[in-house]
């Protein structure tokens, strides 16, 4: 359907994979989280996504269900979409603040910036032919610029919509003078 070459289906096959990885082990991680007690819940209300308990949750179930999607090449656009809406919520809730270098004394948002534009850049792409899209002959949507359009409407988007309902920036506590 998509006529690449070889090549080019282990490129988009081998970045899906590990975009997904990484969203999986994210995952992973905030299970365990959620297993142990009330610590997310409490940390995402302390970036101002309120209910914590609810968004930690919601942010667990995403971060499984994507990585299924990416890896077998399924709605792809839609999947790195929602790729780029956690990155971006990650991006302005947490990360901003910190400055443009990762760390390990900071979170920087260089890592979260950098996968976001990479999942619109790869959503625009596609999948590839190795992918359930294209064995099931499904045209969602393969052509770059409504793949594109959608990657980036639906990630940018959905995470406006998201932060506009749920975010409540904490106030900066008064520096004194």
């Amino acid at each position: 359907m998509y006529g690449y070459g070889d090549s080019i289906n282990f490129a988009l096959l081998l970045a899906r994979v590990w975009i997904a990885i990484m969203i999986l082990a994210h995952g992973w991680r905030h299970v365990k989280s959620i297993r142990s007690g009330p610590g997310m819940a409490n940390w995402f209300e302390s970036l101002g996504l309120k209910p914590g308990p609810l968004h930690a949750q919601l942010v667990t179930a995403t971060e499984l269900a994507i990585p299924v999607g990416l890896v077998l090449g399924f709605f792809t656009p839609l999947m790195y979409a929602g790729v780029v809406a956690l990155m971006l919520v990650a991006f302005l809730t947490n990360h901003l603040k910190n400055g443009f270098f990762l760390s390990s004394a900071k979170e920087g948002y260089e890592y979260v910036v950098t996968v976001a534009v990479l999942s619109i850049s790869l959503g625009t792409l596609g999948p590839g032919q190795w992918s359930l899209d294209d064995a099931a002959d499904f045209s969602f949507p393969f052509d770059p610029k409504k793949a594109l359009l959608i990657t980036a409407v639906v990630g940018i988007g959905g995470a406006a919509l998201f932060l506009l309902a749920f975010w409540r920036p904490p106030k900066q506590a008064d520096s004194g003078s």
